[in-house]
């Protein structure tokens, strides 16, 4: 019997969909119909044809559609510092060159440089980030300006920053980011102590308690490099792990950034509490601060997603790019050329980098889920033939293709243009924010 097509918001059509759904679906000449923000029908495109009408169609013939892609941990606002301090390993980088240069940072330079940011990762397909940062309300104002999603800590430090002179202040400045994030479909707040090396015992319980009852997840850096292990082991007779275990930090709602220096017991330990862990292969790399065992993370039931790390140690922010850093790093390490396939790689950027965020209906393209998704050109000559999307997507693609990006059925990114906010203004505003000395993060003191 013949029924009349139903309407909806806008039709997508590509050469390629790849779902992420649970059977890892690919549909050849295949796209999608959008209705409120929201995956009304994904299939074949004769059957799209036959049951939906639309205000609005857009044609990719020699597209692929992919979930938004999902940055499991990033530092936004340290896009000022790109270029700033390379070459050095992690804590030399982080305290002879980063935290004082931070120094120098106003709320407007946090919310322009992570305007920034945001720019970058939308034009790269990446639809949603996870940041710790000091005024992370400026960080939340630039994901609503750009119209992200975003995973949002007011990132919590044992020493003065310039937002919080105490830790109290930071503390409070938690609490009235989450009373401004409550009920936001687009920003979600985490808990985020820096670090072990950066905190006292205190801090993290306090932080631990905050997530509980926020009921929320804490992100927090750990295990990222020996030298972090070294200093725990003097600072507390713990490794950062066991220190944050015996603190009460690692459960189910533990996000761990890094987690590079883990011995085989603590990969078990993680597996038991049920904590996730963010991998962020080419910052480990560029700090010189070793390989995640991330195979052996996998093997134990670990959930895994892929980061970035932040724009000056990465210094790019780019899921491809990671996505890519991780297929091969863990091959070239191993010597075995069937860990971490195409498949894993792509999962880790998008499903499971949203499991271990807690936020399970992102990264996937399935009826009533969020139409968030990127649109990669597929007609450019280093993805021809299109034989296999997945592996394009892990050896092929470097993000430059991608042609759209869209968040809850709404298009932030097309064709080189952002839609919500002007990037050459922006530019033209940090450049004069660097040229008065008295704001620019990277002025030498």
């Amino acid at each position: 019997m013949h029924h009349s097509p139903r309407h909806c918001d806008l039709l997508l059509f590509a050469g390629h969909l790849v779902s992420q759904d649970d059977a890892r679906t690919i549909h050849a000449d295949a796209g999608l119909a959008v209705q409120d923000g929201l995956v009304a029908a994904v299939g074949p495109r004769h059957v799209l044809e036959q049951d939906w009408t639309a205000n609005r169609r857009l044609e990719f013939p020699e597209g692929v559609i992919f979930p938004g892609f999902i940055n499991g941990h990033t530092h936004a606002a340290m896009s000022w510092f790109r270029g700033l301090a390379d070459d050095l390993p992690l804590m030399d980088w982080l305290q002879r060159h980063i935290f004082p240069a931070e120094q120098r940072h106003t709320p407007r330079t946090v919310e322009l440089g992570s305007l920034l940011s945001c720019a970058e990762m939308l034009a790269a397909g990446i639809t949603c980030f996870a940041d710790m940062h000091f005024w992370a309300d400026a960080v939340a104002r630039a994901a609503h300006t750009a119209g992200m999603r975003a995973m949002l800590g007011e990132a919590i430090f044992g020493f003065p920053t310039p937002a919080s002179p105490t830790v109290k202040v930071a503390l409070e400045r938690a609490h009235t980011l989450r009373e401004a994030l409550q009920g936001d479909a687009r920003r979600r707040i985490c808990v985020a102590p820096h670090s072990v090396y950066t905190t006292t015992p205190a801090m993290l319980t306090h932080a631990a308690a905050l997530s509980d009852m926020w009921e929320c997840p804490i992100c927090i850096h750990a295990a990222e490099s020996a030298a972090e292990t070294a200093q725990s082991l003097s600072q507390h007779g713990r490794r950062p792990l066991e220190h944050l275990d015996a603190l009460g930090l690692l459960g189910p709602r533990t996000v761990l950034a890094h987690g590079v220096d883990l011995l085989p017991r603590e990969i078990e330990l993680l597996a038991e509490r049920g904590v996730s862990v963010i991998h962020n292969p080419r910052s480990n790399m560029k700090l010189a601060s070793g390989v995640a065992p991330v195979p052996a993370l996998l093997a134990a039931g670990v959930a895994v997603g892929l980061g970035t790390d932040g724009p000056a140690s990465n210094n790019q922010l780019n899921l491809f790019a990671e996505m890519h850093a991780c297929a091969l790093l863990h091959k070239g390490v191993h010597k075995q050329a069937d860990l971490l396939p195409a498949q894993a790689v792509l999962d880790m950027a998008t499903r499971h980098a949203a499991d271990a965020l807690h936020w399970p209906t992102l990264g996937r393209l399935v009826v009533g889920g969020p139409a968030d998704l990127a649109v990669v050109d597929g007609s450019l000559p280093h993805l021809q033939p299109m034989a296999d999307p997945v592996a394009h997507a892990a050896y092929s693609m470097h993000g430059g293709e991608v042609v759209l990006t869209m968040v809850a059925g709404e298009i932030l990114y097309q064709d080189g243009r952002h839609t919500r906010f002007d990037l050459d203004a922006l530019r033209r505003e940090m450049q004069d924010c660097r040229l008065s000395a008295d704001v620019r993060p990277g002025a030498a003191a």
